[in-house]
């Protein structure tokens, strides 16, 4: 699968690390640009605005948010609604609370774009050697980022828990 991901801190890169193993193309951004040279040798594609990131997936797009909650997500979800188009797929793997998390499902719904909100636990370890994973949002859109849930988590460490916000609760 070909993703871009945002947010290349300690939870973020270690994610990064492990989609590349799992053979995912993965196309990345971080507001810190020193991370470029791991990434682009690990194989992977950095790019130094999320209008670049954006602009280099093939649609529909995937894209994985794995930013700390508050203010700085809402900035980069809000930024990303005007990028994105309709049927690309958003997927929160922070912190975000549930409320949140359904409001910007309602929020990317109106614009035709996929949310999914990805309850991530296990830590740096667990990001990079398979971590738990709660994922609300409509199913079908679960059940096409599915494969990605496998590879990012444990034996059975994922699980559909319904509507969005639920993967946040």
């Amino acid at each position: 699968m070909v993703i871009g991901l945002i947010g290349l801190g300690k939870m973020g890169r270690m994610l990064y690390s492990q989609m590349r193993e799992r053979n995912h193309e993965v196309h990345a951004h971080d507001i810190n640009a020193a991370v470029s040279d791991e990434v682009v040798a690990e194989g992977g594609c950095f790019y130094d605005s999320l209008e670049k990131l954006v602009y280099s997936l093939e649609r529909p797009r995937a894209l994985w948010l794995m930013l700390p909650a508050g203010t700085i997500t809402e900035a980069v979800f809000q930024r990303l609604l005007l990028l994105l188009d309709p049927e690309d797929v958003l997927m929160d793997g922070g912190n975000a609370h549930y409320k949140d998390s359904m409001r910007r499902a309602e929020e990317a719904a109106i614009a035709g774009i996929h949310y999914l909100d990805v309850g991530t636990s296990g830590g740096v370890e667990g990001a990079r050697n398979g971590a738990c994973m709660m994922i609300g949002g409509k199913k079908e859109v679960f059940s096409w980022m599915e494969t990605l849930f496998k590879d990012l988590t444990v034996p059975s460490g994922y699980l559909y828990t319904g509507e969005a916000g639920s993967g946040h609760y």
